[in-house]
């Protein structure tokens, strides 16, 4: 069992999906910095003091700019173009949409702002899809989990950095440094984006989207490549067989992309990854992680160290990602999705009330439970939906439909952002510390939803994941799976 974790092909599955982590990390990143960046004097002076309604509008419409991607770019492109063309596209869409941002001047930088963050968020949207799509394709079954959440590793070190060099740029205190230095954090990006897109093209396209092309022997290569001292050639073999296999079913069962909505046991699927994704972004986490600063000074801490302290929190969150990644293929989707909204409550509940209790920060130690319980809410969030909403999207759809179910999955997590966005600076200025309340409230809902209503998915190959959602058991509704049953019964006659 060792040899075969350290294998070649291993060792090159893992050196792959880390550089594929570098397209999250910078996506990450760039939500991390934006913290520092609203709050940077030069930054308010450009915009004239952008009020809280209007920090909300910059904040949003970067999920604008995403939702319109998932919805009619993103999975096009993962389909035509491949997993990784697809990607460096998105990369380079991205950057476009920073350097936007960070050449904003005048009396159009507001304008120049906000179509930065949607063409920045459009880039987004491909490469967070692309990415774990492409991770869940080549990875094996019992550990897709693993592989798939290095993808949010690299989201959530990219973010720890964002806050880490914005906190760095307040020691650049020179008249200078106060007036531009907000757009040196903003081309920082530029570094790691230059390396995803330099290393994407030595990758393996995906062997399920090769063999959906018409490319099987190329996909016999891949995974001959990812395979190599885990799997003997007749294991590889079978696995070539059964994806050949799985597209060929879909294929003669003569449903469409549109069947995500309409075929019962496809439809169960999709409604199940959009309501996660959409959970995950309405849990609190954005909030989190776009006003964590804003959140510090109001228990009380400066400037300083507030960035400070987002910082720690970041860096926190990648060590339980990392975490998450060594027990999610063995404690399953379901057990660490139920485990971090529980947390995530509790963690909200003790922010709403001790404020409350203890107005004004009249009370330093609760001003620092509030902090400590900010850093539990992060252990919550990556051990549980930061990663998991992605996993689960990515692996429960046939290939055919994979790329496109994803995305439709993913503009909902995009919707959900936008409403927080807006609802939580106007909610603290209304509300206060009750605001924490409303968050609370959603996760705690999400336990039964997710207990009841989602089958665990770990260890299945994804060409199984029909016998979870296509009826006579576990959560599907049938229609589906019927159609591939029979499908598969006439295709074994045409195979003898």
């Amino acid at each position: 069992m060792t040899s075969k974790r350290f294998s070649k092909g291993s060792q090159r599955l893992h050196y792959f999906c880390l550089v594929l982590a570098l397209g999250s990390f910078v996506w990450g990143y760039n939500i991390g910095v934006l913290a520092s960046i609203l709050v940077h004097p030069g930054f308010k002076s450009t915009l004239g003091s952008p009020t809280a309604h209007r920090s909300g509008l910059i904040t949003a419409i970067y999920y604008l700019g995403a939702w319109i991607s998932y919805v009619f770019l993103a999975h096009p492109a993962a389909d035509r173009l491949g997993r990784r063309r697809a990607a460096s596209c998105g990369m380079a869409v991205m950057c476009a949409g920073q350097a936007l941002q960070a050449g904003a001047f005048g009396r159009h930088a507001l304008a120049m702002v906000v179509a930065g963050r949607v063409v920045a968020g459009m880039g987004t949207a491909v490469v967070s899809s692309c990415v774990p799509l492409y991770q869940s394709e080549v990875a094996p079954p019992k550990d897709r989990g693993r592989y798939v959440v290095m993808n949010h590793i690299g989201f959530v070190a990219g973010l720890a950095s964002g806050f880490w060099f914005g906190y760095a740029m307040t020691f650049w205190d020179s008249d200078f440094g106060l007036s531009q230095a907000w757009r040196f954090s903003l081309s920082a990006s530029f570094v790691p984006a230059f390396f995803f897109l330099v290393a994407l093209p030595f990758m393996h396209e995906s062997p399920r989207w090769l063999v959906e092309h018409g490319h099987p022997d190329i996909a016999l290569t891949t995974l001959a490549f990812y395979r190599e001292g885990s799997s003997t050639p007749e294991d590889i073999a079978a696995e070539l067989s059964a994806i050949e296999r799985s597209v060929a079913v879909f294929r003669i069962s003569g449903l469409t992309w549109p069947a995500l909505f309409t075929d019962l046991s496809l439809r169960a699927r999709m409604w199940r990854a959009a309501l996660l994704q959409f959970l995950a972004h309405m849990c609190g986490a954005t909030a989190m992680k776009y006003y964590l600063p804003a959140l510090f000074e109001a228990l009380g801490f400066g400037h300083r160290a507030s960035l400070l302290a987002g910082g720690i929190e970041s860096t926190l969150k990648t060590g339980c990602t990392v975490v998450e990644m060594l027990i999610i293929d063995r404690a399953g989707r379901r057990g660490t999705l139920i485990a971090g909204a529980g947390i995530m409550a509790f963690s909200l509940m003790i922010n709403g009330v001790l404020p409350q209790i203890y107005p004004n920060n009249v009370n330093r130690v609760a001003d620092f439970v509030c902090v400590v319980f900010i850093f539990v809410f992060a252990l919550g969030f990556s051990l549980g939906f930061g990663p998991s909403a992605w996993v689960y999207g990515s692996e429960i759809f046939p290939t055919a439909v994979r790329a496109r179910g994803l995305s439709f999955a993913a503009s909902c997590g995009a919707l959900g952002s936008v409403i927080v966005a807006q609802v939580w600076p106007v909610g603290i200025q209304a509300l206060g510390s009750k605001v924490y309340f409303i968050f609370m409230a959603i996760n705690l809902a999400a336990v039964p939803i997710i207990y009841f209503l989602y089958p665990e998915t770990k260890g299945r190959p994804l060409e199984d994941m029909d016998k979870l959602f296509g009826g006579g058991g576990s959560g599907g509704d049938g229609e589906a799976s019927q159609h591939l049953l029979a499908d598969r019964e006439e295709l074994d006659q045409l195979l003898r």
